[in-house]
């Protein structure tokens, strides 16, 4: 199959919500089956000090998992794609807490990164999610 940026991204927020590792596990494998490269890695902290951190997570977790090559056009691709998502969270997590989970997918050309974070304000939890897309050629 041949799957468009829409499909990627929805593999990207599925694997953001995988509440385990095992759920992760399995929803790489179903997603490899069908030509879909897929990762996620959780990630917690103050928002503004760690926005490096999870860009930084994000492309090793891409790498490692076999998402991207080691060059440096997908790994900025996966970063700015990051980058992005993490521009949309901004307005809800500035200055707090977050935790969750950044998930990846790719398909060809498509990459997609997905931010999943449950926002910490005393016991008032907020959540939001982020997406970024990017295009590799």
């Amino acid at each position: 199959m041949n799957y468009g940026s829409k499909r990627v991204a929805a593999t990207a927020i599925q694997m953001a919500l995988t509440e385990s590792r095992e759920e992760e596990v399995n929803l790489k494998k179903k997603f490899a089956e069908i030509g879909i490269s897929a990762a996620a890695v959780d990630y917690g902290g103050e928002f503004i000090n760690s926005v490096k951190k999870i860009v930084e997570r994000a492309v090793v977790a891409a790498k490692r998992e076999g998402v991207i090559k080691e060059s440096h056009s997908e790994e900025g691709a996966v970063a700015g794609a990051t980058r992005e998502a993490l521009t949309q969270i901004v307005p809800k997590a500035l200055g707090l807490n977050v935790g969750g989970k950044i998930g990846i997918a790719r398909h060809q050309d498509h990459i997609s990164v997905a931010i999943f974070f449950g926002i910490g304000l005393l016991h008032l939890d907020e959540v939001a999610i982020g997406l970024g897309h990017r295009a590799i050629g």
